[in-house]
């Protein structure tokens, strides 16, 4: 599923499984879980797993994937990449830092975000432009009228909207604090959806930093896809 939203050149791995092999974590990377509960060492394992397979689809040898500062992966020299993982789906992305600059991926249930969190993680002119779509408040899953989980599509379903945006402000994130080290909270960027009609469950978005770091472009273009009950979103940041 995540290779749709991403270059030809990027390392796609994703799995429904909702554990791995025994014996697919280095040692290393066992140790950063050893205290977690069951559920957190399957999906830590599990999207290791898809990179272990991104890395393959590049000739790479496998190589355990650490943490670095807030948890951002350390993949590889010479490459990029992101992972993401929800209930029921994990993913990882890779390229080579010589084709793209950065990448963000982030995964999520298609369903509605709780009233507190949709108020913290949108802006004003976010909810504009989602209401002038006909997205109440009150149904922001879908157009007013027609039901959030209505099937639509193939294989998909209509798109809650502020899950979406949560997923693509995650994304925008992804590919940011890697090559800045620096926060970037959900009101310092600026989302906007893009999509071919109203029944659509693929498009586009753009981002719009209201915050700057050197070296850094305002303006991120990304591509959505909604299918399989999962909202999903992905950033391939170019040279330039």
């Amino acid at each position: 599923m995540i290779e749709r939203l991403l270059p030809a050149y990027v390392a796609c791995a994703d799995t429904h499984e909702t554990e791995a092999p025994a014996g697919t974590l280095y040692p290393e990377e066992a140790r950063l879980v050893a205290t977690s509960v069951d559920r957190r060492k399957h999906e830590f394992a599990a999207v290791r797993a898809c990179a272990r397979r991104a890395m393959a689809t590049l000739g790479l040898p496998p190589h355990p994937v650490l943490r670095g500062h807030r948890g951002v992966p350390l993949w590889p020299a010479g490459t990029v990449g992101s992972m993401t993982h929800c209930d029921g789906y994990r993913a990882a992305v890779l390229a080579r830092a010589s084709d793209v600059r950065a990448l963000g991926i982030d995964a999520e249930p298609n369903e509605p975000l709780p009233p507190d969190v949709w108020e913290a993680v949108s802006l004003p002119s976010e909810r504009r432009r989602l209401s002038s779509w006909g997205v109440s408040e009150d149904s922001r899953g879908s157009a007013e009228g027609v039901s959030p989980g209505t099937p639509h599509g193939a294989g998909g379903t209509l798109p809650h909207w502020d899950r979406l945006l949560f997923s693509a402000k995650e994304s925008v994130f992804k590919t940011w604090f890697p090559l800045t080290r620096t926060e970037l909270d959900f009101d310092e960027a600026d989302i906007s959806f893009h999509r071919s009609s109203e029944a659509a469950t693929h498009g586009t978005f753009t981002a719009e930093l209201l915050r700057t770091a050197p070296g850094m472009p305002r303006s991120y273009v990304g591509k959505w896809l909604v299918d399989s009950g999962f909202a999903v979103t992905a950033i391939a940041l170019p040279h330039g």
